[in-house]
């Protein structure tokens, strides 16, 4: 299975990146893993809708640029289904099952994704209502991501 993960925006602390990378290791036993950052735009202060909408269109076309049209992409959005780890677990089964191989998960910016990329995307997961830096969500989406083929070989980590 071939895991890639699309993000707005790089990692700029340190503790984040030695993050990533623990995960991009542990998860390289069970998938190949590919995370592309993707360059974020600066938010003018104060700015208008208009121009929050012309940002998220911007990083939206960067994301799109990276999605192979192979492709089933999953777009992280607050507004997505939400799902606990096991049911991440099954999902991912299934896909692998249904022969979709190749799963892109989706990162936005600050201002989150543009509607092109929501269409684009085959579904929207949420991990909660709450708001995550962008930066800490690539760590727990590792993170779950890793426990789901855990869960998924009946290996000890879960719980």
């Amino acid at each position: 299975m071939k895991i890639t993960l699309v993000a707005v925006g790089k990692i700029r602390e340190k503790f984040f990146s030695d993050a990533v990378a623990e995960y991009e290791k542990r998860l390289s036993r069970y998938c190949k893993l590919e995370i592309i950052q993707v360059p974020d735009e600066k938010i003018p202060e104060r700015a208008s809708q208009a121009q929050e909408n012309l940002v998220k269109k911007r990083e939206g076309e960067r994301v799109l640029a990276q999605i192979r049209d192979s492709s089933y992409v999953i777009a992280l959005a607050i507004q997505g289904r939400e799902m606990d780890s096991e049911g991440l677990a099954e999902k991912l089964a299934e896909l692998g099952l249904a022969g979709n191989s190749d799963i892109c998960f989706v990162i936005g910016g600050s201002l989150g994704l543009s509607d092109e990329v929501m269409r684009r995307s085959d579904e929207a997961l949420s991990f909660s209502r709450l708001t995550f830096p962008h930066q800490l969500m690539r760590v727990i989406l590792l993170e779950q991501i890793y426990r789901c083929f855990k869960i998924n070989m009946g290996e000890p980590y879960h719980k």
